[in-house]
């Protein structure tokens, strides 16, 4: 474990909300009468990424989970709610510097590089830019030193990126994020669009500059097996709402939630042990139309009238944090623990 329970939090995201207006041009809502319509991506998101850790945030596409980390880096602004990076609003005016203290890691390498810069040029930008270096030859020398670190060599400074293959891209990718000396790393799917060999390379390089370089991760993936692998805490994310947050090792073994559990579920069993699974079905509810009560009730196998009528609220269920109210239930040991994947 590269970090410990009393590790102090380097980000905080406090009731964080984000709307998006998704209204018909003005001219048609006024011959139709009709109202703006607003579409709640993130709804009342709260918790820590401590220092040093990898913080896990897993769903089903359009759970808002990606939406969270453009908040976080301030690629939008949050509707509601604050975000607090090594104690401080980013929203504030004390703030200005402190977002250099982050970057982002795109799920595409391809479209997240320019293709007409040389790799050197890419990877030199967040370094001119920042005033990092007092000159060209020092720029020059840390580049050289950056891809070396993520497996490269200094010659490929001078390709482009289309001469690349995809993990060749993301390293890439990850030395451009290196080159402005962050604290916290937003890793927004940085495997999925990879092989599995790859995936596993890259996910073993982000581990080893995590440990050497004392790294800060939020780790967003759909994928839970490489979830697994990689996060110390894994928060689980449903139509816009955190509903449970909790160390990897006890999730894995024991999950909460009944979406959670049915993500689970999901998961091939190599083992081939037989035991029942219940599969996520139905659809995600349409986000304009949310359902009242938990959002998660008209797909749930153990719903009843109160799931139907009232909002969970994030309620402290041994180490793990979860919006439910069967979650007693669920969790009290009748079933038994599931095995990590």
């Amino acid at each position: 474990m590269r970090m410990t329970r009393d590790s102090p939090p380097l980000v905080r995201v406090a009731g964080v909300a984000r709307d998006f207006d998704v209204s018909r041009p003005w001219l048609n809502r006024v011959l139709e009468r009709a109202p703006r319509q607003l579409l709640r991506a993130v709804d009342d998101v709260s918790f820590e990424v401590r220092r040093g850790e990898t913080l896990a945030l897993v769903g089903e596409s359009g759970c808002g989970k990606s939406t969270v980390a453009r908040l976080i880096v301030g690629l939008y602004a949050p509707s509601a709610g604050r975000v607090e990076f090594d104690g401080v609003d980013l929203a504030s005016p004390e703030a200005a510097g402190r977002r250099r203290g982050m970057q982002m890691i795109f799920q595409d390498p391809f479209a997240s590089l320019n293709p007409r810069w040389r790799v050197r040029d890419i990877v030199a930008e967040p370094i001119r830019v920042l005033g990092l270096a007092a000159g060209e030859a020092e720029v020059a020398a840390r580049v050289a030193e950056l891809l070396r670190q993520v497996g490269l060599v200094p010659e490929d400074g001078e390709k482009y990126p289309h001469e690349f293959s995809g993990g060749q891209r993301q390293r890439i990718s990850i030395a451009r994020a290196l080159s402005g000396n962050p604290q916290f790393l937003v890793c927004d799917e940085p495997t999925s669009a990879l092989d599995v060999s790859v995936q596993a390379q890259i996910l073993n390089l982000m581990t080893d500059l995590q440990e050497r370089l004392g790294l800060t991760y939020l780790f967003i993936s759909h994928n839970l097996a490489v979830v697994s692998h990689v996060a110390d805490r894994v928060g689980v994310m449903y139509l816009g709402r955190l509903v449970e947050i909790a160390d990897a090792e006890a999730l894995f073994a024991r999950p909460l939630h009944p979406y959670t559990r049915m993500l689970l579920d999901a998961i091939p069993d190599l083992e081939m042990s037989g035991k029942a699974r219940t599969p996520v079905s139905g659809e995600v509810p349409n986000p304009l139309d949310p359902p009242t009560g938990c959002a998660f009730h008209p797909r749930c196998p153990h719903a009843d009238a109160r799931c139907r009528s009232e909002r969970p609220q994030p309620l402290p269920v041994g180490t793990t944090v979860v919006a439910c109210h069967i979650a007693e239930a669920l969790g009290d040991g009748n079933r038994p623990a599931r095995a990590k994947p």
